[in-house]
Parts: structure tokens; C-alpha cells; sequence
């Protein structure tokens, strides 16, 4: 049984192939985020608007059967 000990150029080059993996996964994972809270202001938005629609309908038909 053979044991390769690595030098220090190859831990150096193992790291830094590491560190762009992971840098690579972080923005992935910081894209995917952004992407759902934009999704999100979007249904809140929609949900305001529609919200308010249905308090101006209420308002002008109570307004109207008085």
C-alpha cells in the first residue's frame, strides 16, 4: 500500500479549486433566493392590489344601497 503525500503546490491547487466550488455554489444558492423574494414581492403586490379592489367594490355597493 502506497501513500502519496501531497506537496504543498498541490494542497495550494486543491484549495483553490475548492474555494471556486464553493464560490460557485454560493452564488447559485444567492440567485435561487433572490429569484423566491422577488416571487414573493410579486404575490404581495398582487394580493394588495386585489384587496383593495374588493374594498372599493364593498364600499361603492354599501355607498349605493344607502
Amino acid at each position: 500500500m502506497t501513500s502519496h503525500k501531497a506537496t504543498p503546490a498541490e494542497i495550494e491547487a486543491d484549495i483553490a479549486r475548492q474555494r471556486e466550488e464553493l464560490a460557485t455554489t454560493v452564488n447559485e444558492l444567492t440567485e435561487q433566493v433572490q429569484v423566491r423574494a422577488r416571487t414573493t414581492a410579486k404575490q404581495a403586490a398582487i394580493a394588495a392590489g386585489i384587496a383593495l379592489v374588493v374594498f372599493v367594490a364593498v364600499t361603492v355597493v354599501r355607498r349605493r344601497r344607502s
